[in-house]
């Protein structure tokens, strides 16, 4: 039997920004995490491929509020599903739809956002259990692929472009119906001082309230 899940969804509507960490050290978790909440961001994603990923996870959930979601990126294998719900992970996110990895998230207790190319895809992983889309590669994607995925992938289910997002974009996406975007190596590549991803934080922050607001 599933777990209760914890609402991704919800975090989504707080702050449609995903923080993802690829490469972040145990040793920068709780500083830059700290940065990320302050700027606005309510989910951060640590990719199992960073190194000591777990221990990421764990320093930031216990770093940061219980209104922040931590979870794990780049998860391919389902037997990683309850090695992240035990280091205080809550939410898994995928680079694929496997249904098999969906599954495991859920009966571990996390919420899921499963990476999808094609509605296909898309419509596969909602019937697994999948809570969140992740459009991905956006880069490869772009707008026009989002605007017509919205006439048969209908708000409220959120859809979060993931690849190549820099601030200019945000608002091109959000008008063709990006309900979040993951962030990468343009909010945090390894090594980044707090004080740097503190400020491309808020630059994304900036554009996404002003994307939402009009």
């Amino acid at each position: 039997m599933s777990k209760t899940v914890p609402k991704l969804s919800t975090a989504l509507s707080e702050c449609g920004l995903i923080a993802i960490l690829r490469g972040i050290a145990p040793a920068e978790a709780a500083a830059v995490g700290q940065v990320l909440y302050d700027a606005g961001f309510r989910i951060i994603e640590v990719p199992l491929n960073s190194p000591s990923p777990l221990d990421s996870i764990r320093i930031l959930r216990d770093s940061l509020p219980a209104d922040c979601l931590i979870g794990a990126g780049t998860v391919i294998d389902p037997a990683s599903c309850q090695a992240i719900a035990d280091a205080g992970g809550q939410v898994v996110v995928m680079p694929h739809a496997d249904p098999v990895v969906i599954s495991a998230a859920r009966a571990a207790g996390l919420a899921c956002a499963a990476g999808v190319a094609t509605p296909t895809e898309a419509f596969a992983a909602l019937a697994a259990g999948a809570e969140v889309l992740k459009m991905f590669p956006a880069e490869s994607l772009g707008p026009p692929a989002l605007k017509a995925w919205r006439a048969v992938l209908r708000p409220p289910l959120a859809i979060v472009p993931v690849g190549g997002i820099v601030p200019e974009l945000i608002a091109t996406y959000v008008a063709a119906g990006a309900s979040g975007f993951g962030l990468g190596s343009a909010l945090y590549r390894p090594g980044d001082a707090p004080a740097d991803v503190a400020r491309q934080a808020q630059a994304f922050v900036a554009a996404w309230r002003a994307a939402v607001a009009s």
